[in-house]
């Protein structure tokens, strides 16, 4: 086994294909076809289903790819330790956003990073919070922002911040500013489906109260239902940054949920048994510093007063 076999294998996994492998590493297909049936001959293990649409990772493959990713990443440290700054840092991180705070800090992050690794390469993937979790597990993100995210040994979770939840209703008549939790069993609620965060904590505290809520509509995509909400078509709980990104927009009333107030966890997500590199380190630094100041009420409210 070499560092060569390592990287080809690596480019083939993440590409899917040995062709397209071929042409971002600028060798031949043959070339790289020979290393990797050298590197799972040394192994004495199949890393790659091979047909006519690419190349798919076995079982094996996809437990190798977490090591192999991780040699690559501590070579480049190594080298970086010895004879860089943070500037002359290469690899490759993939970040994962819920779009809510995606649309808040995918700018901000960007500038940050581009700032300070002028060679990363960057990768942000939004989806929602569960599927960013499952995504981490299965290696395919580096470092997630999570709203509530579920315990797990495998994932190391550092909470940032707690955010308040809100109500939002189509702007037809006055509306009082606070809704008391024991009155959401009267709105027809338009929710994600379980088991989003946000969904079981409201339906957690539901239970606590001995409340059944109606839940009118499951719609995972915040943008359709906020369309929903201002049309009439029902009310939903959103955390209130998808008010600070300016996501609600005209046409909605936010109402803030009391007696007790909603408080859901903003948590920086990493893979606990993958190994860390110099460049993903640093740029879960430029995420946590980001969360901070686009998300927390605090510093949101020192820019409004500005």
């Amino acid at each position: 086994m070499n560092f060569r076999q390592i990287e080809y294998f690596v480019n083939v996994a993440e590409l899917g294909s040995f062709s397209r492998a071929s042409a971002v590493m600028r060798t031949t297909q043959p070339a790289i076809s020979r290393q990797v049936r050298a590197l799972e001959s040394g192994l004495k293990l199949q890393l790659f289903h091979r047909n006519g649409r690419g190349a798919q990772l076995t079982d094996a493959g996809q437990r190798f790819l977490v090591y192999a990713k991780g040699i690559l990443h501590q070579l480049d440290g190594a080298r970086h330790a010895v004879t860089g700054s943070d500037a002359d840092l290469t690899g490759k991180v993939v970040i994962g956003l819920p779009p809510s705070i995606g649309q808040v800090m995918t700018v901000p992050v960007v500038r940050a990073v581009r700032e300070r690794y002028r060679n990363a390469e960057l990768t942000i993937m939004e989806a929602l919070s569960v599927s960013l979790q499952e995504r981490l597990l299965a290696g395919r993100i580096d470092v997630a922002v999570i709203h509530n995210p579920a315990p797990s040994p495998l994932l190391k979770i550092e909470p940032i911040l707690t955010e308040s939840t809100c109500l939002l209703s189509a702007a037809h008549g006055v509306k009082p500013r606070t809704v008391p939790f024991r009155s959401l069993d009267r709105y027809e609620l338009i929710s994600p489906a379980a088991p989003h965060p946000i969904r079981s904590m409201v339906e957690a505290e539901a239970a606590r109260c001995n409340m059944k809520l109606k839940i009118a509509l499951e719609i995972d995509a915040v943008s359709n239902m906020l369309q929903l909400v201002r049309e009439g078509y029902g009310h939903a709980v959103v955390p209130y940054n998808v008010v600070r990104a300016g996501m609600s927009g005209t046409g909605i009333v936010v109402q803030t949920i009391a007696r007790p107030t909603l408080k859901g966890t903003v948590a920086l997500v990493t893979a606990a048994r993958r190994p860390h590199t110099l460049l993903a380190d640093g740029i879960t630094d430029i995420l946590r510093q980001v969360v901070q100041q686009t998300l927390n009420p605090e510093s949101s409210s020192r820019r409004m007063a500005r």
